[in-house]
């Protein structure tokens, strides 16, 4: 991205907003790539143009070029950090290899080391695949032995030729993989480990937002804006047909509100299959994100989630501690004491 239009992003981004705190994230590919004095950049122009804004940022790293200087302006910026690491070694080595095919685990742990060294506020971004979905406890553990406090993790469902890709969690290692992973989690960690899909089931239990958008009712809040200028309608509907405009020709403002982004924002909603809209779990996932919606069924019912069996496996699983927990916030109490009800 260029300074000028580095600029302009980051002016027409803080003007937009209508609340006093203003998040910036910046992801990419690598975001590190684009070295500290783009960063440094990024904070003159935030600083600028703030008007009275509180400014946050979050950076979406794979930790392997993390130094000394950047954790010394993570946290004298106080940016939050989600590193990508895909728990012990042999499962994160299984896919996240660098670009001569080596193995990185142990750079990426060099990384988050540095940021614990200059107490930069940090979580954990995981993926979870074919194999990492089979060791549940595994990848669990190991978060917790790096000292992990908040982790959030993506199933990854990719298709290859119009055929699901050979690497992708299915929707039985899905379930099972949440369920196993509650249970570890239930027991101990309720209020010492937030896991993101947890909190988002809890949410949407006491009918709250869920806080990530694939269990939200609707979605088209998270736009992403390419180093051109082009903004699509979702950083994971980074494609063509997605592209809402170039904020050097139509503010951005216009290009949030337009119709096309609303009316793909809605489209979680209006495009749930029969199944879907006849499901008890739906107030809690709402369909799950509209990317995975491919599935047609048997009778013909188009636009069903890949991972429904796996979810629907976990919220019938989950769901006595989820009323207990939501009993417990209505009266006041922490949800944590749901732990004496399952504590070995």
């Amino acid at each position: 991205m260029s300074d000028e239009l580095l600029d302009e992003f980051i002016r027409q981004y803080i003007e937009l907003q209508t609340t006093d705190s203003v998040l910036f994230t910046w992801h990419g590919g690598e975001p590190t790539l684009r070295g500290l004095d783009f960063y440094r950049k990024v904070v003159r122009l935030q600083r600028q143009y703030a008007g009275g804004r509180h400014i946050d940022n979050a950076l979406q790293t794979n930790g392997t070029l993390l130094t000394d200087d950047w954790c010394r302006f993570l946290r004298d910026e106080g940016w939050l950090v989600g590193v990508s690491i895909d728990g012990p070694e042999h499962l994160h080595d299984a896919y996240r290899l660098d670009a001569a095919g080596a193995p990185t685990h142990a750079q990426v742990l060099k990384g988050i080391a540095r940021l614990k060294q200059f107490d930069v506020e940090w979580n954990a971004m995981a993926t979870v695949n074919q194999a990492t979905a089979l060791e549940p406890e595994a990848f669990y553990h190991f978060f917790k032995e790096i000292g992990c406090h908040y982790l959030q993790f993506t199933p990854v469902v990719e298709r290859e030729h119009g055929e699901v890709a050979p690497y992708s969690v299915t929707p039985d290692a899905w379930g099972s993989f949440l369920c196993t992973l509650f249970d570890e989690w239930v027991r101990c960690d309720v209020g010492e480990v937030f896991v993101q899909i947890f909190d988002a089931t809890l949410a949407g239990w006491i009918g709250e937002e869920p806080g990530v958008c694939t269990m939200a009712r609707t979605c088209g809040h998270a736009a992403a804006i390419d180093a051109d200028g082009s903004v699509y309608s979702c950083d994971h509907f980074v494609f063509p047909e997605n592209l809402l405009g170039n904020i050097r020709q139509t503010p951005l403002l216009a290009l949030l509100q337009s119709q096309r982004q609303q009316a793909f924002g809605r489209s979680k909603q209006y495009a749930l299959s029969r199944k879907c809209k006849g499901c008890q779990w739906l107030f809690a996932c709402h369909g799950e994100c509209l990317r995975n919606r491919f599935v047609v069924g048997a009778d013909g019912d188009e636009h069903q989630n890949y991972l429904c069996e796996g979810y629907r496996r976990y919220f019938s699983y989950v769901a006595p501690a989820m009323d207990f927990m939501r009993g417990e916030l209505l009266a006041g109490r922490p949800p944590a004491n749901v732990m004496h009800l399952f504590h070995r």
